[in-house]
């Protein structure tokens, strides 16, 4: 008789009691994970000393493993603006009579050519 009770059991109460279950474990998860921090806060509070050395023994490894990918991140972002800084700036007067001199070296313009863009570059 409750092997036949067992089973009308419907589905969309399992799935609710399921569910209550999740959020149950949840929220004692939440529970002991904010306990942990109120602790670390009332040791820190009431005993300083103490309380900032052992939080730094504890839990030190960690702070410098995210000072650390701080620093990477923050030094990536650096460069790369750097990269688009260089990329967007206007070419220097000695980059463009490099590139002139190349051109007439090669070939590509005449030395009249060369002397004429070389007085615009130099007069700008």
């Amino acid at each position: 008789m409750t092997v036949v009770a067992a089973s009308s059991y419907p589905l969309l109460n399992v799935f609710w009691t399921i569910l209550e279950l999740f959020l149950w474990i949840i929220w004692i998860w939440i529970l002991i994970w904010i306990w942990g921090k109120a602790l670390w806060f009332l040791f820190v509070l009431f005993i300083p000393l103490v309380g900032v050395l052992v939080y730094l023994i504890v839990r030190g490894g960690s702070m410098h493993e995210r000072a650390v990918q701080d620093a990477r991140q923050q030094d990536q972002q650096f460069r790369q603006y750097v990269q688009q800084a260089a990329a967007s700036a206007p070419p220097s007067t000695a980059d463009q009579l490099t590139k002139l001199a190349d051109l007439r070296d090669r070939g590509v313009i005449s030395a009249q050519e060369f002397e004429s863009e070389k007085a615009k570059v130099l007069g700008s």
